[in-house]
């Protein structure tokens, strides 16, 4: 096992050679190998440890026994504890979400902190397995077929070719002790109850069944690297990106012969998970949404709009005092007194300061808002309207700020200038004001 894993680590990690390494050691019987392993590879290793405090006395024996295994081998040890339930509850999660966060957070945060390069932790084929067998049970994409990733940024699984049986074998032939986890003998868990009943079913059909997954996930590997391939050459075809805004070009999309395969490859990572309600977007009515936690879809004529959700309230204001010349937030906005004027346009306009109550104020518009566009002169419009005619989409309108002077609109930001306050003959102080 030894000399398959070096070879393994030369052929696909040779970029671990004289870096400085972390190694998950839960205590458990993988963990344990992994460390063996390494020491005898005679790599630069230290042990991180987490006690999530999940299982009383037991978890601080955990603790106790990789503490003294570092202590005895001379290898730096970092432990850390959590409240892994207070956590979930707090945040809304199983108890399992909440150990790997909390573990993961820490890794990162280690290699930071400690100057390490990578860490290593102890996944081998038959997590890889599980891990397919879960994803499959509960219904999945392609992504969620090809497994245990065994390189994912600073985190690498160095054991995934190794079978339970291949580790346990090791560890019975170097004497190596190892603690067990209790939680690992009860079927509640989805995980147990594939890994006790599940495998070795298929493992008693098929003697080499190991080898012919792991084949099989090569193949749909390198299935999902061609299909990633093939929606980035699509997608430089089909979506427009507008700042922090991606449109989709529904002509172009429905022309496709499998448009719902490219929707889900492109808005898979932002969160979305009713595939139905993003599909029936596309031929429902302009205005219609939906969200995931983070981001919105909004059906515009022709277009889907990926947006990221705006928290802020639409009461939110910023007043701009008199004499200010710069504002930064929410926009960017320059005031300069100036003694002739140019041709107003959507980012520059002049008005009449006197006819300016101060302080100015900056906020989203509300349903009844009015104003006096430039050029019509003792009519108003409502903003609504405006917008309507103007065909702004969902976004564009709640993206809107409004400059106000009192009561009275000064300026849709960007796009008119109120009637009001534009420049005549008796005027005397002319303010121009720059959206930059």
């Amino acid at each position: 096992m030894l000399d398959k894993l070096k070879n393994h680590i030369a052929h696909h990690f040779p970029f671990l050679e004289n870096k400085k390494l972390f190694l998950a050691t839960s205590g458990g019987l993988d963990s344990m190998v992994m460390a063996h392993l390494f020491q005898q590879l005679d790599y630069k290793i230290a042990l991180a440890h987490c006690n999530f405090q999940l299982r009383g006395v037991e978890s601080f024996g955990d603790q106790k026994f990789v503490q003294d295994f570092a202590e005895a081998n001379d290898i730096p040890v970092f432990i850390t504890q959590f409240d892994t339930q207070a956590f979930a509850k707090d945040y809304k999660l199983s108890t399992q979400v909440a150990a790997r966060d909390l573990r993961y957070n820490w890794f990162y945060e280690l290699l930071e902190t400690e100057n390490y390069d990578y860490i290593l932790t102890a996944h081998h084929a038959d997590d890889n397995i599980e891990t397919f067998l879960i994803n499959l049970s509960r219904g999945t994409g392609l992504e969620g077929l090809t497994g245990i990733p065994a390189e994912n940024g600073n985190i690498i699984r160095p054991l995934l070719l190794f079978s339970r049986e291949e580790i346990a074998h090791y560890a019975e032939e170097n004497k190596i002790e190892w603690r067990e986890d209790s939680s690992n003998a009860s079927d509640k868990y989805l995980r147990n109850k594939i890994r006790h009943d599940l495998v070795p079913l298929l493992k008693e059909l098929n003697p080499h069944f190991i080898e012919s997954f792991q084949k099989t996930q090569s193949y749909l590997q390198e299935s999902a690297a061609m299909v990633e391939d093939a929606s980035i050459m699509v997608y430089q075809q089909v979506v427009r990106q507008e700042e922090d805004e991606m449109h989709f070009n529904l002509n172009q999309l429905k022309r496709l012969p499998n448009y719902k395969s490219y929707l889900y490859q492109w808005l898979h990572e932002f969160g979305f998970s009713a595939w139905d309600d993003v599909y029936d977007l596309v031929d429902s009515q302009s205005g219609k949404q939906i969200f995931s936690s983070e981001f919105r879809l909004l059906k515009d004529r022709d277009s889907l709009i990926l947006s990221p959700i705006n928290f802020e309230t639409e009461n939110e204001e910023y007043c701009i005092e008199k004499g200010v010349q710069d504002v930064k937030i929410p926009l960017n906005l320059s005031f300069c007194k100036v003694d002739d004027i140019s041709i107003s346009s959507n980012t520059a306009i002049f008005v009449d300061e006197d006819k300016l109550h101060y302080p100015l104020s900056l906020r989203r518009w509300k349903e009844g808002d009015n104003f006096q566009p430039f050029g019509m002169e003792g009519k108003t419009k409502k903003l609504s309207k405006f917008f309507k005619d103007e065909k702004f989409s969902l976004l564009e309108k709640e993206n809107c700020w409004i400059l106000w002077s009192g009561d009275s609109i000064v300026w849709v930001i960007g796009y008119r200038q109120d009637e009001r306050f534009r420049i005549n003959s008796t005027t005397q102080n002319i303010l121009k004001i720059d959206l930059e």
